[in-house]
Formats: C-alpha cells, sequence, structure tokens
C-alpha cells in the first residue's frame, strides 16, 4: 500500500477564511506538530523532517496519548538500519487501543507505519484489523491487514473528525497478534467540500509522481511518499518524460494548487504523449496514447486526483483529454486555470466497474499538435462504500474543491482581493470542461481532428485507399437505404454507433452501422473491422458488404441477421426460448467461427469482444460471430509476451490473465466464450449488480455452484427436463476448463469445438433411446455421432479464400439455401 493525502488549498474565498478560520491559517501553510507516535519507545526520534514521541509517554510534545498497556509488549531491533520509528514496535496480544485528545474536529491524516522483524515469525505472518472511531462514532474499520513480509509498510487514511475525542484499536486474528511502529494523526484543512462528510473517510491505494523521480516523506511538507510510475505505466514508448526547473506559478483559487497540494517535484515533471515519424519527408505521424493501468478492489468508490502543470510552456500546448477507465473522457483545459507553470487539479469520483483495475489516458486532441500531460495521481477508495451502495453505479462525478455555499458568506468581504477572485471565478465557469461518457479506447489513431466533431483533416490518409477492396459505398446510397436515416428503422446501439435497418438497390436487407460524434472508438475501429472482414470468409462469421467514409462518416454495411443477437434469446426480451439442443447448435457455430479465426495459417486473429450479443443469429439460427472492431491480428509463433495491448473488450468477459499481464493470446478469447457458455446455460448476464454481492459475476457464481453440486438450483428454468444430466455435466467440464485462470490450461477452440460436439451426441443419443418413435427429423441417426476430429478444424489463409472452388458460395458451402443475408449487429451491450 502506498501513502496518500491531500492538499490543504488556498481557497477562492480567503478573505472568508482568514475571519474564519484565522487560528488555523498556519495550518494551510506548515505541516501540524502532532500528533506523531513512536510505538514502543519512551525516546523521541526524527523522521520525515518530525519528531515522534515515544508512547510510554503519555504527554508527549503537549499532546494527550493514552494507549490500553495490558497485554502489549515491546520489541527493539537493535541490529536493524532502518529509520530508527522502524527498530521498535508495539505488539498487542489482545483488542488494544490508543485514545488521542485532538485540539480540533474535521479532516484528519491518519496514518499507521509497520516494520515486521524477519527473525520474530509471529510479526511476519500477523493477522489483525484496525478499527477508528470518533466519539463512539466508527471512522474506520479495515480488512484484515496480514502477510507483512515486504516491509517496511504503510497505511494511510483521511479521516473526517466529528469529536476531539480519537480511539484507535488494535484487534488480532486468533490465534494471531497485532503491531504498530508508529501514528501518524494531524489536521489537514478539507478541500472536499462537494463530498458528504460520511464519504470523506478515504483509504490510501496509490500515489505517483508522472514523469519524476522517488519522492520520500522528507521531500513532502506532509510527509507523503510519491513513487515513480513507470511500473503503472503500460506501453513504456508511448510515453516520454519532461521536466523543468523554472518557479512555478502559484494562483489563488478553488481548482489551483498550493505548496501542500503537492510537492514542487511532482509539478516540474511529466510525461506527455509520444509521437511515431512515419514519414519523414509527409511528416506524417502516428499518435500514442498514454495508459496507466492500477488494481483496485472490483466495484467500490474511488477518489482519483490528477495533478497537472503546463511545463511545456510553448506554442505547441493546447486542450487535450483525460480518459478513465473506458467510461469517461475529461476534456483538459490549461488555459483555464491560469498561465504556463500554473499547478491544477481536477477530481474526479468513479465507481469501480468490477474488473479490478483502473486504466487512466491521455491522448491528444489533434494529430501534429502534441499537448497531452500529467504531472500526478492519487487514487483512493471510499472506506465502507462499494459500488453496490451507490445510487448510480456508472456515475463518475467532478469533485470541484472549495464551497459554493461559501459564496453567501463573502459577500459580507467586500475587499479588492475578493473581487479579482470572483472574476476569475467567472473566467473559471466559461471554461469549465465539458465531460461526456465514452468507451474505452482512448482516442483514435490517425484521426485528424478531435472526437467532437465529424471534421477530418483534409490530409487525412486513410489507409483504407490503399487496399483497393471495391467495397465503398456512396453515401448517398446510404441515405436512400436507411430512409435518410429513419429513426423508425433504427435497431440497435453500441458504443460505435447505431444500427439501423436499410434495403439496399437490389431489394436485399442490409444492417447499417453509423459512427457516431464523439464515440471513443473513431477511426481506428473502423479501420480493423474493415480490414479483418475484407480479408475472411466462414459461414460462422458475419459478412462485411461495404463501407463509406465520403464526408467525415464511417459506416458499415453487414449482412442482415434476422433474429438479432444471442442474448436476445436467452435473456431480456420477448424472444421465443431456445431448446437445449438449439443453444449447443448455437455454440458449436458460434466456436467454429473463432476458430477459424484462431486458425490462420499466417497468423491468428483473436476476436478480443467475444459475448453474446457479439454472436447474432439468421432466420436459421445458424450463429455468426459478428463486431470485429477490437480485432487483434497476431503473427504465428510469435514470442506471446510481444502481443501486448491496452486493455479492450468487455468486463465480465475478460480474461484475468490479460487484465493483469495484457499479454494477449488467442486464449483470452477462449476464456470469454466461457463466459458465453455459461450465460447460454443460466440464461443470466456475464456481470449482473442488481443480484447479491456473491452472484454478480457469473463465472464466479456459476464455478461456486458447480463445486457445491447445486448447478440444478441456478439452471434456466426453461431448460428443467430438457438435460440430459451426462450432457449438462459435460457441457460444465468444458466452461470449467475454457474459464481457467491461466491460458496454457485452456483448451483451444478446436479442442472446444470437439467437446460441444460430444454434449450434442450425448443428448441426442440419449434422446432417440428415451423416444424411438420420435420423427426421424428431429433426431440424428447413430452413424452421424461419429464425427472425425479433423473436420472441425476450419483452417484459415488468405490465399486459401483466393483459390476458393468457385462453385461454392461466399461462406465456402454449396449449400444454396445459405445466400447471402444481412447482419443486425444489434449490439444493446456495446464495450
Amino acid at each position: 500500500m502506498k501513502n496518500i493525502c491531500f492538499r490543504n488549498s488556498v481557497s477562492l474565498f480567503l478573505t472568508m477564511v482568514i475571519i474564519v478560520l484565522l487560528p488555523h491559517l498556519t495550518l494551510s501553510q506548515t505541516r501540524p506538530e502532532k500528533f506523531y507516535i513512536n510505538c514502543g519507545s519512551d525516546s523521541t526520534v526524527s523522521y520525515g523532517g518530525v519528531d515522534f514521541v515515544g508512547d510510554t509517554n503519555s504527554s508527549g510534545n503537549g499532546s494527550s496519548v493514552s494507549f490500553t498497556r495490558k497485554g502489549t509488549e515491546v520489541f527493539e531491533n537493535k541490529e536493524s538500519t532502518a529509520p530508527e520509528i522502524y527498530r521498535t514496535v508495539r505488539i498487542f496480544k489482545q483488542t488494544s487501543s490508543y485514545n488521542l485528545q485532538l485540539d480540533v474536529t474535521g479532516l484528519h491524516i491518519v496514518r499507521f507505519h509497520f516494520s515486521a522483524v524477519s527473525s520474530r515469525t509471529d510479526l511476519l505472518t500477523a493477522s489483525f484489523t484496525i478499527s477508528a472511531t470518533s466519539d463512539s462514532k466508527q471512522l474506520l474499520k479495515s480488512s484484515p491487514l496480514q502477510n507483512f513480509s515486504e516491509t517496511p509498510r504503510v497505511e494511510e487514511f483521511l479521516l473526517m473528525m466529528n469529536s476531539t475525542k480519537f480511539e484507535i484499536r488494535f484487534v488480532p486474528d486468533r490465534p494471531s497478534l497485532a503491531f504498530v511502529n508508529a501514528i501518524e494523526v494531524f489536521f489537514i484543512r478539507n478541500d472536499l467540500e462537494k463530498l458528504p462528510d460520511p464519504e470523506k473517510n478515504l483509504h490510501t491505494i496509490y500515489r505517483l509522481n508522472v514523469g519524476g523521480k522517488l519522492i520520500t516523506p522528507v521531500n513532502d511538507t506532509l510527509g507523503r511518499t510519491w513513487l515513480p510510475n513507470d511500473d503503472f505505466l503500460y506501453q513504456r514508448e508511448s510515453a516520454t518524460n519532461r521536466s523543468t526547473t523554472q518557479p512555478l506559478n502559484y494562483l489563488q483559487g478553488s481548482k489551483s494548487a498550493t505548496t501542500l497540494t503537492a510537492p514542487d517535484f511532482v509539478y516540474q515533471t511529466a510525461k506527455t504523449q509520444m509521437y511515431n515519424q512515419s514519414d519523414s519527408n509527409k511528416q506524417v505521424q502516428t499518435l500514442i496514447n498514454v495508459t496507466w493501468t492500477f488494481k483496485v478492489q472490483s466495484n467500490y468508490t474511488h477518489f482519483l486526483r490528477f495533478h497537472f502543470c503546463d511545463i511545456l510552456n510553448n506554442s505547441e500546448s493546447s486542450d487535450f483529454y483525460l480518459y478513465i477507465n473506458g467510461n469517461w473522457r475529461q476534456d483538459v483545459k490549461p488555459s483555464g486555470y491560469g498561465p504556463p507553470l500554473t499547478p491544477f487539479f481536477i477530481d474526479l469520483v468513479n465507481v469501480s466497474d468490477g474488473s479490478g483495475t483502473f486504466n487512466i489516458s491521455i491522448s491528444d486532441k489533434e494529430i501534429n499538435k502534441p499537448a497531452a500531460f500529467l504531472n500526478g495521481v492519487e487514487v483512493m477508495e471510499v472506506l465502507g462504500k462499494s459500488g453496490s451502495d451507490s445510487s448510480d453505479k456508472n456515475a463518475l462525478v467532478p469533485i470541484i474543491a472549495g464551497s459554493v455555499a461559501a459564496a453567501a458568506v463573502s459577500v459580507l468581504v467586500l475587499s479588492l482581493l475578493f473581487m479579482v477572485f470572483l472574476k476569475r471565478r467567472r473566467r473559471l465557469k466559461k471554461t469549465k470542461p465539458d465531460n461526456e461518457v465514452t468507451v474505452w479506447s482512448p482516442l483514435p489513431v490517425n484521426r485528424g481532428g478531435s472526437s467532437d466533431n465529424r471534421t477530418i483533416s483534409t490530409n487525412y490518409n486513410s489507409p483504407l485507399r490503399n487496399l483497393h477492396l471495391g467495397l465503398t459505398i456512396p453515401f448517398q446510397v446510404i441515405l436512400r437505404a436507411t430512409n435518410n436515416f429513419d429513426e423508425r428503422w433504427l435497431i440497435g446501439k453500441g458504443g460505435f454507433g447505431d444500427v439501423y435497418k436499410a434495403i439496399l438497390r437490389d431489394g436485399t436487407k442490409a444492417a447499417i452501422k453509423r459512427g457516431k460524434t464523439g464515440s471513443g472508438q473513431g477511426i481506428l475501429e473502423f479501420q480493423t473491422e474493415i480490414q479483418v472482414l475484407s480479408r475472411i470468409r466462414h459461414r460462422h462469421l458475419v459478412s462485411l458488404t461495404g463501407y463509406c467514409e465520403e464526408n467525415s462518416e464511417m459506416i458499415l454495411v453487414y449482412e442482415y441477421m434476422e433474429k438479432g443477437t444471442l442474448k436476445e434469446h436467452l435473456y431480456g426480451s420477448d424472444f421465443p426460448p431456445l431448446t437445449w439442443k438449439q443453444r449447443l447448435e448455437i455454440c458449436i457455430g458460434a466456436a467454429r467461427g473463432l476458430h477459424y479465426l484462431h486458425s490462420g495459417s499466417e497468423g491468428a486473429i483473436i476476436h478480443r469482444d467475444v459475448k453474446s450479443t457479439n454472436i447474432l443469429l439468421d432466420e436459421n439460427n445458424v450463429a455468426k460471430v459478428a463486431d470485429f472492431g477490437l480485432s487483434k491480428l497476431t503473427v504465428r509463433n510469435q514470442d506471446p509476451t510481444n502481443i501486448s495491448t491496452n486493455i479492450k473488450g468487455t468486463f465480465g468477459y475478460l480474461d484475468p490473465e490479460y487484465l493483469q499481464t495484457h499479454i494477449l493470446t488467442e486464449k483470452s478469447d477462449v476464456y470469454a466464450f466461457g463466459v458465453v457458455l455459461l450465460e447460454v446455460l443460466f440464461a443470466r448476464p456475464a456481470l449482473d449488480r442488481n443480484l447479491p454481492h456473491e452472484e454478480v459475476n457469473l463465472a464466479e457464481w456459476a464455478m461456486f455452484c458447480n463445486s457445491k453440486g447445486i448447478i440444478d438450483e441456478i439452471l434456466d428454468p426453461r431448460l428443467i427436463g430438457q438435460i440430459e444430466p451426462s450432457s449438462m455435466r459435460k457441457f460444465m467440464e468444458i466452461a470449467e476448463k475454457c474459464l481457467r485462470e491461466y491460458g496454457d490450461e485452456r483448451p483451444s477452440m478446436g479442442d472446444v469445438i470437439w467437446d460441444l460436439e460430444y454434449v450434442l451426441q450425448l443428448q441426442m443419443m440419449t434422446t432417440v433411446r428415451r423416444e424411438p418413435h420420435e420423427d426421424s427429423t428431429a433426431t440424428i441417426s447413430d452413424a452421424s455421432f461419429v464425427v472425425p476430429r479433423l473436420m472441425v478444424s476450419d483452417s484459415f489463409s488468405s490465399n486459401s479464400i483466393v483459390q476458393m472452388d468457385r462453385s461454392k458460395n461466399r461462406y465456402g458451402s454449396r449449400d444454396s439455401s445459405e445466400n447471402r443475408v444481412f447482419s443486425q449487429l444489434k449490439i444493446s451491450e456495446a464495450r
């Protein structure tokens, strides 16, 4: 765990603060002198620029400190070379507490220092919780603290005290013990007025000095540690360090930073975007987004603070985008906070989406105009508030420090300084960043313009124009086919854009997907889908009919799938239920499509967004895999550690190994397909936050029920009595294999096809035995049960497409019933 703390800002209404809070004015400039407790000692030692008083001196340094002595012991590590506060430790063998008499109520920093001695196994394996109360109101109850092999360790909290009586309690887990080396408790100014007091109890997760080196407590007025950011940075070559030695321009205002918000070292270093020069003659540059990834607790609310200071200090500087976890985009306008070298910050509150990670990115708005930068970031967890407790689980609310209510008080303060501040506040309001929801894919590559509009630079050089695909469709044809994008013809909405039913000039049906303004996925996804679909043909993959990129439009035209998405036939619609046999056949078809993608002779295509909304059904319930905007082409026999990417996909289906390592393989698709198998059996979403906590994640819940032998209790009620026990057991075995934690332990899609066909055989053989007089069209013959394994593999090669038997249709089948139809692509649960 890393330390965290908040700034003591100079409010916009400084005059009011001088009048009302004059006794505490010095607290916004210097660190308070107490409480700093050196536990297990009677000595006073210095650390981080302050003196820690031994806890045996109950009134050291003028403070009022008492603690439970019964059941405690002290230990001194005389051989240690660590700072002195870590050489002594107080050990608690039973519930014990420290009681502090504070000077003031309000926001306080509370830090606990731990350093286990290697010779004391009982300390290394200690397990205990910490709770804190203020006048009997519990502010903190930690999860069990354990595993102290990596020391020293600091746990830091920000607590809102409603009383001057403060108790810290250590509760050992039996038969273990608790311990602590040092404790810090001191008052800070509250700059979180927009957070209700119960939500101001925060726990430190991360604090990073972006673009700079480690900052230790001795170099931070508030005793904070700022870690270097490179270990959290994905694709280091996407960013470059920038620094300055020029003095900073601190201004006064609700969003302006002070000397206590962060050390100067934070604001004098930054990461900026790196550009690849692809052609020195044409001066064509490729934009690479800068992304940081953080592990966090799933479904918990987190407070995020981003530190900025325009140290570029040149004409290149302009507005840019900050992306948070794929569902939020913040428009950052440095000029709205002051001239260059003016430190400022942006606060956001986010409810974790269940993935266990936060992805944070910065991206320029325009190519050839470098602007994006980040100086520091802090991540805190809101104590006792999980996502399930939030009234708006997906809300991401900007927190503007400073109190609006203070405006009424400020009327009493008639001074020139206030008038200057008021004018500045009005100016800031005019430049208030615009926030809009987007999806994960921070900013399209090679796009020559802001995604806020449809204007693409006239110099935009689309790689599609060099492919000579013969698939372009004039925009006027698109307009006629959709009746000018008639809303009555709208059949779906997704992250990329809206989907319309269309009638082409030859009378055939089509599905037309139109990229929308500010979708955040943009031209990169548009190009990827065209390039992938133009080179593949398969009965179980949706076909691309054409595309249009006139007038800065991004339009894709697909075959139409009469029966929509697999998800709509499982839950959330009025479609008649699918039988178990139909569901198995759909799974086998989708698996064949994915296997075709994975088994290319030159390289595999990884879909990267397999889910029930991306499996479509035609009028005969033939399954086709759709939506290739996130697909990734890999080289055969390539070192998998080189195939590392930004995390993209849909939460609930994301491969945990991919989330952890950022290394993408075909087995990531296998994991997502395993989740689809569970959807097919249980007819519920991959993530359902309306359910109890343990049932939210389908994969986790189904595996738990399977281990307890209670699968029948969560089975889709419409399947009861349809499934033969042997068929369901084998089906769950396949799903369990697909969902294994590590990719090497998962089967290939070829193996999945083989096993699913065996499940179908088990089901049908039993059906034949039990109902011998059933019409032959409803069963399959015994001879058909033997499926040679080699026949389930649809090998892929771009050359084989060109050399395809012309007597076959576009899917590689002679069945005349498989004529070209058009895809609906109803992606109501888009990325």
